[in-house]
């Protein structure tokens, strides 16, 4: 594929209208619902070339979704994805066992496609990574190729071990660099959360005002709990907790996410929990679930029609991505609209690249490797099988062994990032050339 990109790619004009295009017809909706959003949405991604890298992902898959894939086939080019894989895509989650794991932490933009888009977008960030901590380009391209070589021999490893459930990097498992990420992420507490957001009135607990909080009106307020009595029945029956943990005492309107979801309307629903102490009040997130950018260009109906709505979407998604994965997890409507509603955890940490000693890299590199095999071969118990009825594992290890091995994939998937990761550099400065002169319609 890294030949077929070098290749494909035109003179800067032509590659400025291609990426303005790309990008009009991906979020056109909301440069009419809600400009200054964009707007603040596009300035985060003018930021660096790795910002405009996280929040373009859709540009990735208009360039290598026409390529030819010599590892993608029937099965291969159909398995559950994570869409947007990159850098900082990963973080620690409590799973449904009360195991703090770090793994695959975003499942906005989850779909189905080929396994090699989200192991070929992984090497790219890591390309740019690599590049902002002006390392060498032979330093670099041994960071991407460990990562590589440690997805297909930990997939290999799956497909022969009857016991793959068992696999995660938690803090029995991991050392150094991730193994201080998880006890930071062990560090968090609900009783912190909950201090930081809400406050005692009377006797029961109710949100704060502050930055990125807005009050509902009656009927706004009356639409969302319809919708969260909705929501309860989307849990899987196994995961349920006792009726009165789901008791609503409190929601607020949220704003203020990260590139990838700004603009997108979400709430906050404070809940009794299991039990009527204050401490143990639950926070969830109900937010509007987005397109998925690969969704785009796979162009199977029967996977989109598979579908209630992009809520349901990230939902079964993120089941079949996360082994064990967070109770609270559902989906819900809201005037038509899906949305994802699941717990605001207090234990999330992620990878501080920038505090990342050069030593740790690699091992780091090699633990993501396996983490990213983990997300696309070992499913939650409660993992919808209709749209990949087969063994993930086995089909990913035969495609990399029929092509010529673990480290000839190690070496195409290197190739392809840092072909790519230049791409994305320089469609950086054609996007922000376009940006600042006025260039992207609406804007």
């Amino acid at each position: 594929m890294a030949g077929q990109l070098r290749d494909a790619q035109p003179d800067p004009g032509e590659r400025q209208a291609f990426v303005v295009d790309v990008l009009h017809d991906a979020l056109g909706a909301l440069v009419t619902a809600d400009p200054p959003a964009l707007r603040k949405k596009f300035r985060k991604m003018a930021a660096e070339p790795f910002a405009f890298y996280r929040g373009s992902a859709w540009l990735f898959y208009a360039d290598l979704a026409p390529l030819a894939d010599p590892y993608a086939d029937e099965r291969t080019g159909r398995v559950w994805i994570q869409g947007d894989l990159h850098a900082q895509n990963y973080g620690t989650y409590m799973n449904d066992r009360g195991r703090l794991v770090f793994d695959v932490n975003d499942f906005d933009e989850s779909y189905v496609g080929a396994f090699t888009w989200d192991v070929s977008r992984m090497a790219a960030s890591l390309y740019l990574l690599g590049v902002q901590k002006a390392l060498h380009d032979d330093d670099i391209d041994e960071m991407v190729t460990t990562y590589a070589r440690s997805y297909a021999e930990q997939v290999c490893r799956f497909a022969t071990e009857e016991n793959d459930q068992d696999f995660a990097l938690r803090l029995d498992t991991t050392t150094g660099a991730l193994h201080a990420v998880l006890q930071a992420g062990r560090q968090g507490s609900r009783v912190q959360l909950l201090e930081r957001n809400t406050a005692i009135e009377g006797f029961e607990r109710v949100f704060v005002d502050g930055p990125g909080v807005r009050r509902l009106d009656s009927t706004e307020r009356e639409a969302i709990e319809e919708a969260f009595r909705a929501y309860l029945q989307t849990i899987p029956e196994e995961k349920r907790r006792p009726v009165n943990s789901y008791r609503v005492k409190d929601v607020v309107g949220r704003s203020g996410f990260g590139i990838g979801s700004a603009g997108l309307p979400a709430y906050n629903i404070l809940l009794e929990g299991a039990t009527e102490a204050l401490e143990n009040d639950v926070i969830l997130s109900m937010k509007q679930a987005n397109v998925a950018a690969p969704s785009r260009v796979v162009t199977d109906p029967s996977i989109a029609g598979y579908f209630l709505h992009h809520g349901h979407r990230t939902v079964l998604s993120q089941r079949a991505l996360q082994a064990h994965a967070d109770p609270w997890l559902g989906y819900t409507q809201v005037d038509g609209t899906g949305y994802v509603v699941a717990e605001l955890s207090p234990y999330e940490a992620d990878l501080d690249w920038d505090d990342l000693a050069d030593d740790d890299l690699l091992p780091v590199l090699a633990a993501l490797g396996q983490a990213t095999a983990k997300a696309h071969c070992v499913a939650d118990e409660t993992a919808d099988t209709t749209l990949v009825p087969f063994s993930t594992e086995e089909a990913i290890a035969a495609a990399i062994d029929g092509q010529g091995g673990v480290e000839e994939f190690a070496g195409q998937i290197r190739d392809v990032g840092r072909v790519y990761g230049e791409i994305a550099r320089a469609d950086y400065s054609l996007f922000v050339d376009a940006f600042r002169n006025g260039v992207i319609p609406g804007l």
